[in-house]
């Protein structure tokens, strides 16, 4: 077992007052629970607040000056890993850098900070290389800052490289961020994760009251979140931090769990990536790539019958209670898929009853996932159908076990409906970030989802962080998984950080989805999503979601097929 520890702080304005906390947090961990690896926050030398290109420099540490040999040196006392964060200065220029001390002082590696966030851009330059994984005898360990973290590809990359712990130093005053962004990153790519964060004031406390008025955030949410966890690949959190105070937190884990992507059905979550099909990840985007949509629209999701003949008796009836102002109802993936290609059949007299079911009702679309006949084959298919017919179809992009008789499509299929364009995810395409990213990078406003959920992180973090990393809405309905079923992700209107929000005061959440839970026992949910909002990702200056992600560092994502050997 190796043990893990987070450290939270506070940073001020003093490097070497900073330093000396750093020391002392250090001491504490190692006295309090002897860890193999310590994780320190971001911008543990200097808070990110800067006076000039002159102060940001000054500040700023040298790769061999005190401050860091201080680090080194006890990394050496304790014997222990120490990763630990900073503003780094380079000969021309600055970057904002995590560093891996060994259990003999020794720096074993570098990783800047590949996405910048706001003002940071004007102070720093991006990384221009890979994050490193570097093997040590306790595992291999993996290195990204904050922002790097709230979006999928960097650990992404780092996981396909054969990561087994992400260390990631924050300096966040988001609660989102510890409650949705943060955890996210473990399960989807089957990781431990060792997050720590910052308390006490991110800004000089001089400035609190004029910077509060100017960016209109309230002076209490100018302070880091803290919270610093340690989340294990299925999405459990074994520890935890206090949102104020300094705290030490650890958990004993075992690096070897990390090599097992493997979903309750056996589908390894990495060997049935479609990397070829990513492609638009690693590609410039157009400024104008999404294109208008309506402020707001009225969907369902639909819980229904234990067997598909259940389901299509009662579709009619379902159909005609739902609200005139309703455009879409969404119906888990239809039972009995695992059966395969005996299901054809089934699939297509569903497509009529669910077309004769919208016979009355023009402007209202449904969705599901039938098994039908694609080619020669058969594929699980979502479908979206009107009065019309057939509206639009997906075949599943990922195999899986239970679906192993699926063919599987090759491309992204995507249609515009008087409120927006939206694409379908059938199967465990919900699974795989990078496929969301592809369906954003489409212009896509919302994600309707017709699946049958596996496990409860796809709940928890999976569709929600799908949602708000990507600024588009995500309408899923699954049959009950324990306490939990489907859900509609909308998206907050006010969005961009240093601008007046018009419809919710800021409460510490930057990029939280809202949220409908889906019910449990048979009948409608409503909810209401904001395909509009989903044109706004710009999180703050120069930090839009997509325009400004790593894309030139992003081509491990893109690269051919894993087949499985990604460790």
């Amino acid at each position: 077992m190796t043990r893990v520890a987070c450290l939270q702080f506070a940073s001020g304005t003093d490097v070497d007052a900073n330093l000396a906390t750093c020391l002392r947090m250090i001491d504490q961990a190692a006295g309090e629970c002897r860890p193999d690896i310590m994780v320190l926050p971001e911008f543990c030398n200097h808070i990110s607040w800067y006076d000039d290109a002159d102060h940001a420099r000054n500040v700023s540490l040298p790769l061999e000056g005190e401050f860091l040999q201080a680090v080194a040196g006890r990394a050496a006392r304790h014997g222990a890993c120490v990763v630990i964060n900073v503003s780094l200065r380079r000969a021309t220029y600055l970057t904002i850098s995590s560093l891996l001390y060994g259990p003999d002082g020794v720096c074993l590696s570098v990783a800047d900070k590949q996405t910048l966030m706001g003002h940071e851009n004007v102070w720093f330059r991006r990384a221009d290389r890979h994050s490193e994984v570097v093997t040590t005898p306790l595992g291999r360990l993996a290195m990204f800052p904050c922002r790097d973290g709230v979006t999928c590809e960097t650990p992404r990359g780092l996981a396909l490289r054969g990561a087994q712990l992400f260390c990631d130093s924050l300096n966040s005053f988001a609660v989102d961020e510890a409650s949705l962004h943060v955890p996210a990153r473990a399960p989807e790519n089957r990781v431990f994760l060792a997050a720590a964060n910052k308390v006490g004031p991110l800004i000089p406390e001089a400035l609190l009251d004029a910077v509060s008025a100017e960016t209109h955030i309230p002076r209490q949410f100018l302070y880091g979140a803290g919270e610093s966890q340690i989340v294990s690949p299925r999405g459990k959190v074994l520890a935890r931090g206090p949102r104020q105070g300094e705290a030490v937190i650890w958990a004993d884990i075992d690096l070897a769990d990390s090599d097992d992507k493997r979903r309750p059905d056996g589908t390894d979550l990495f060997a049935t990536r479609r990397p070829l099909l990513y492609g638009a990840l690693v590609e410039d985007t157009a400024e104008d790539y999404i294109g208008a949509a309506a402020d707001a629209v009225d969907v369902a999701l639909l819980q229904t019958g234990e067997t598909a003949q259940q389901v299509l008796a009662d579709l009619p009836e379902v159909v005609a209670a739902l609200p005139q102002s309703c455009r879409l109802a969404v119906l888990p993936e239809m039972p009995g898929i695992v059966k395969g290609p005996q299901q054809s059949a089934l699939g297509l007299r569903a497509l009529e009853v669910m077309q004769s079911a919208c016979c009355d009702r023009p402007e209202l679309l449904l969705a599901t996932s039938l098994v039908l006949p694609l080619g020669d084959a058969t594929a699980l298919t979502a479908v979206l159908v009107g009065t019309q017919g057939v509206v639009l179809r997906q075949p599943v992009i990922h195999g899986a076990s239970r679906y192993a008789w699926s063919a599987l499509g090759q491309g992204l299929e995507t249609a515009d409906l008087p409120w927006g364009r939206v694409a379908l995810l059938p199967g465990d395409d919900a699974c795989h970030p990078e496929w969301v990213k592809a369906a954003a990078l489409a212009g896509v406003h919302a994600l309707i989802a017709p699946c049958a959920l596996q496990e409860d992180w796809e709940a928890d973090y999976g569709l929600r962080s799908r949602a708000a990393e990507n600024r588009l809405c995500v309408i899923a309905s699954s049959r009950p998984l324990g306490d939990r079923a489907g859900l509609v992700a909308s998206l907050e209107r006010d969005f961009t950080l240093m601008s007046e929000w018009r419809e919710r005061v800021f409460d510490g959440r930057i990029n939280d989805p809202i949220v409908t839970e889906q019910g449990l026992a048979p009948g409608i949910t409503l909810a209401e999503v904001h395909p509009a909002a989903a044109c706004n990702k710009l999180l703050s200056a120069r930090t839009d979601l997509l325009l400004d992600r790593p894309r030139q560092l992003s081509d491990t994502l893109v690269a051919s097929d894993t087949g499985g050997e990604y460790v």
